[in-house]
């Protein structure tokens, strides 16, 4: 190969939570285009009509918006309710930034079990006025299948995509492995990779992906574990109409500085990646110690 190829730089192409979408449109342009890829699938939906706890709460949390006057006020009676801990700054982004500030204020904060209740509590204190949209079906194990066949990757995402970072250190284990095993006993071959939920992990969390027997796991931001530098590979997130200008069309320059993290200098990832200070037996949120910010090249 010429040197001037190998000095190009390379891109892989992930989609994350396992979403039926990925089948019906991604799939078959990269079938044709041949272009290799990565499917990161939470185990427990595959193959269900249920939506992903993250999808369900936003629906809950955009119904809020419509049905009360104060979310805040409400939200942290619903909370003490069902003695459910509700930091005050999660109550803050929900008073200001709308129904997915308040989505990510409460799953950043609270563990899946408190936010499951919550859950449940908004569903019957103001409904679901509609079912799940289509758009957030899951894939189906037969689909899985087909995309294995055809020379996707198939990754873990977790069985129920929790933020690693907020459970105690069973649960994550049981993801983690529980997961890779689920999927190696359909797909019938060692299953690799993984995916952390929202690009969350910490010290323990990569620890117990090393132990659950994973070669690669992928994040979400440019933080790195310097031991573990193979299972915490950076990615560029990309959503739609992510990468659009002021006028609403697509800007290569704009991509140019997402691909290149000027954007990054200016927001950083805000997240906790060093050891657990605070630890348990029970779920709920654990703090952390920051590792000192180090950018890791993406390699394969």
């Amino acid at each position: 190969m010429p040197r001037a190829n190998r000095a190009r730089p390379a891109a892989a192409i992930t989609f994350d939570d396992g979403y039926r979408d990925v089948y019906e449109q991604a799939f078959p342009l990269l079938t044709r285009k041949g272009i290799p890829a990565t499917v990161f699938v939470v185990t427990e939906f595959v193959g269900t009509n249920r939506a992903l706890l993250h999808d369900r709460l936003y629906l809950l949390c955009r119904r809020a918006f419509d049905a009360w006057s104060s979310v805040p006020r409400e939200l942290a009676g619903l909370a003490r309710s069902r003695d459910i801990s509700l930091p005050k700054h999660a109550l803050m982004k929900a008073a200001a930034g709308g129904p997915v500030a308040m989505l990510r204020g409460l799953i950043t904060t609270l563990s899946t079990a408190d936010v499951r209740r919550l859950g449940v509590a908004l569903e019957n204190a103001i409904g679901l006025a509609c079912p799940s949209p289509t758009g957030l079906r899951s894939l189906t194990w037969d689909m899985v299948a087909e995309m294995s066949r055809a020379g996707i990757t198939i990754g873990s995402h977790t069985k129920s995509h929790p933020l690693l970072t907020n459970e105690a250190s069973g649960r994550v284990l049981d993801e983690i492995s529980g997961s890779r095993q689920q999927l190696e006993e359909r797909l019938g071959y060692p299953v690799r990779c993984f995916a952390y939920p929202d690009g969350r992990f910490d010290r323990s969390s990569v620890r117990a992906v090393a132990t659950a027997g994973y070669s690669v796991a992928v994040t979400t931001c440019t933080h790195g574990d310097p031991d573990y530098p193979w299972l915490t590979i950076p990615r560029l997130l990309l959503w739609e109409r992510s990468s659009v200008d002021t006028h609403g069309r697509f800007s290569a320059s704009v991509l140019r500085c997402q691909l290149s993290g000027a954007f990054d200098l200016f927001s950083g990832c805000g997240q906790r990646h060093g050891d657990r200070t605070l630890l348990d037996q029970h779920d709920g949120t654990r703090h952390a110690i920051h590792n000192r910010s180090r950018l890791s090249a993406f390699g394969r």
